[in-house]
Parts: C-alpha cells; sequence; structure tokens
C-alpha cells in the first residue's frame, strides 16, 4: 500500500497533554498519538520536575535526608517519613516505643484520609464536577488543623524520628480526631449520594478504563489501583509493621477492574482508616515516645536493608544501603506512582480522548513521587 493510501485510511496528529495543563496531575506531559478522538499511542514524558533525592540521601547524614522524605508524595507525607524511618530503624536495630508506634498509626490513617479526600474532590473536578471538591477540603481542612496541632506543619510533614516521634501529642488530640470521625462518618452518605450514586459519574466510570490483575503484576502495580482489579495486597497485612497487626480492619478490593471499582476502593479505604484510628485512639498507652537509647548519630552495621509500608497510593519501598558510616552508601525509592502510570499506555490504547482522562485520574497521580 501506498504512504498516500495509508494516509488516506488513517489520518493521526500528535496532541501534548502537559507539561503545564488543567487535565494532567502536576507537571506531566503525555504525547499522545490521536486518530479524531480514539488514542493510538500515549507515551508519559517524566522529569520535568526531577530533584534527585536519591542523589542527596547519599550526601546526607540519615537524619538530614527525613525532611526530603516530605517532598516526595507531598499528600501522603507521613507514611514517606514512616518507611524511611522505619527502614533506617531496620538497620541500626533501634526499637520503637509502643506510644509513638500508636501515634505514627493514627497521624498517617489521618494522612491517608486527606489524601483520599484530595484525590476525590480533584478527580471528580477533572470529569467536571466542582461542587464535591469544596465538601471535600472542608473534610481535609479539620484534619490539617488536627495534624498541624502535633507536627506543626500542615503539608510537608517531618514528625518522625529514628526511636519514635518528635513530640508528643497533645490533650486536644485524641477527642479532636474521634470528633473528625465521628463527623466524617455523618458526611460519608452525603459523599455517595452526591457522587457515587451520580448517573452522569457512573456512565464515566463503569466499564472504562479496565485494567486487568494480570497488567497490574506486568507492571509492579499496587495499591488501590492493584486492589481495584481484584488482588488483595496491602502491606499493612500482607507484610505487617508496625502496631497494624493490633487493629480489626478490612481491606477493600473490586473485581470489575474498571474505574469505578478504584473509586469504590478508596472510599472504602476511607472507611477503614477511620476504623483504625478509633481503635488507635481507645487503645493508645502511656510511656515516652523515643527510644531510650537511640543514637543521636546513626551509624548502621554494613548492609543492604528493605522496608515498606502502604501509602496512599501503593507499596512505597525504601532500599538502604549501610557501609557503617553516618551517610548513606546508597538509597533506593521504590514509588508506587510510577509502575502506576507505567501501565496507562497500554490500558489507553484504543480509548476516546475522554474516557483516558477519567483513566489516568483514577490512578491517583502525584508527580514529585515519580520525578523524585
Amino acid at each position: 500500500m501506498s504512504h498516500l493510501a495509508q494516509t488516506q485510511t488513517q489520518e493521526t496528529f500528535v496532541l501534548n497533554l502537559g507539561p503545564q495543563h488543567p487535565a494532567t496531575h502536576g507537571v506531566l506531559r503525555v504525547k499522545l498519538v490521536m486518530d479524531g478522538e480514539y488514542i493510538v499511542h500515549a507515551e508519559p514524558v517524566l522529569g520535568y520536575i526531577h530533584r534527585m533525592h536519591e542523589k542527596m540521601g547519599e550526601n546526607r547524614t540519615w537524619a538530614q535526608f527525613m525532611p526530603n522524605t516530605g517532598r516526595l508524595d507531598y499528600l501522603s507525607a507521613l507514611s514517606y517519613n514512616f518507611g524511611y524511618a522505619a527502614a533506617v530503624e531496620r538497620a541500626a536495630g533501634i526499637t520503637v516505643p509502643e506510644r509513638a508506634e500508636y501515634i505514627r498509626v493514627i497521624t498517617t490513617e489521618l494522612n491517608r484520609i486527606s489524601s483520599h479526600l484530595l484525590w476525590f474532590g480533584a478527580f471528580v473536578l477533572d470529569l467536571g464536577g466542582f461542587t464535591p471538591l469544596l465538601y471535600a477540603f472542608d473534610d481535609r481542612e479539620q484534619i490539617l488543623d488536627l495534624l498541624e496541632s502535633v507536627t506543626g506543619s500542615r503539608l510537608t510533614y517531618c514528625y518522625f524520628r529514628f526511636g519514635g516521634v518528635y513530640n508528643d501529642i497533645d490533650d486536644n488530640f485524641v477527642p479532636g480526631s474521634l470528633a473528625f470521625i465521628k463527623r466524617l462518618r455523618a458526611r460519608m452518605p452525603m459523599y455517595h449520594d452526591l457522587v457515587t450514586k451520580n448517573i452522569i459519574l457512573m456512565k464515566r466510570l463503569i466499564g472504562i478504563g479496565p485494567i486487568s490483575a494480570e497488567m497490574c503484576r506486568r507492571y509492579g502495580a499496587t495499591g488501590p489501583v492493584l486492589r481495584g482489579s481484584g488482588v488483595q495486597f496491602d502491606v499493612r497485612k500482607n507484610e505487617p509493621y508496625s502496631v497494624y497487626p493490633e487493629f480489626n480492619f478490612d481491606i477493600p478490593v473490586y473485581h470489575e477492574c474498571d474505574s469505578m471499582a478504584r473509586y469504590m476502593v478508596r472510599m472504602d479505604e476511607i472507611e477503614q482508616s477511620m476504623r483504625i484510628i478509633e481503635q488507635a485512639c481507645n487503645k493508645l498507652p502511656e510511656g515516652p515516645i523515643m527510644a531510650e537509647k537511640a543514637p543521636k548519630i546513626i551509624k548502621p552495621a554494613p548492609g543492604d536493608y528493605y522496608f515498606s509500608v502502604e501509602a496512599a497510593r501503593g507499596s512505597f519501598g525504601v532500599r538502604i544501603v549501610s557501609d557503617g558510616t553516618n551517610t548513606p552508601y546508597r538509597l533506593k525509592l521504590r514509588s508506587p506512582t510510577f509502575s502506576n502510570l507505567s501501565l496507562f499506555a497500554e490500558a489507553s490504547q484504543g480509548m476516546l480522548l475522554a474516557d483516558a482522562l477519567a483513566l489516568m485520574g483514577s490512578l491517583d497521580l502525584v508527580i514529585p513521587e515519580i520525578d523524585r
């Protein structure tokens, strides 16, 4: 077939989605080859805000790198504090007091809820609905007020320390957390009436952007993306850490594999995080918030160590290689969003552009965590 005949059968054009575009999540560029409204090929282009976090980790002391973790996934920063602190504690043989572990879990789960609320509002905004964002941010502000009272920050937290947490919670934190849970639990039916049961949202998400469990395994997808494809894997249950085994909670799983399934996983996870916070607040033990014999200068024994936690977007892993000095020899950060985004090119092939944006939103991307 001649080139002219090929052109007549399929005329394609290139559409740049981003890197500064309201339909992209952060500074992400997606190079799309389009056949009319249909995607022939999608190529995510990364690196626009690459900041060399891993190399910075190898040029700082173990403690000096802690503030960097809050700049990775800034919406789920405490999970990243958690992962790095726990990795270094494993390497250095530091045991964290029980009260500190409970405080870590409470603050991290509050942070998970705030992350899911922001995703919920932004996702529906991507699909053309503005009002739910205002409700979501109203609830999220309550969480930020609680966390600010303890950590001193509202976004890029640096609250954890090797051996515990920076400071103890105040007298208002537990009552405030329980009051917030009561408030949010009463508002969840409103969210479902306003959004989940909305016929427009259902038409935009049900059956759209199917991602099979096999595709998740090939790309290493984790978190709500994996659980929305029918795989019940959550680091908190499958590779238990901290005091999570002491709490009763479920891992939401949906087998439909579409964008609606991923939406429902996150909405259900908000409910499960509320269960964990209630149990932790009611069982919060007294005691120290820092390990008594935590060394001021960390020098882990030479070796290769790994620790993973369940962040809001999936499994966040920290691999550290120590040569016995006060700085890491090698620091490798396993980014859940990088793996989740990697499947977009395959999953979006042949989709309408508008449906592909719904698929992208359902992946819950945070670009600074990819461009680390």
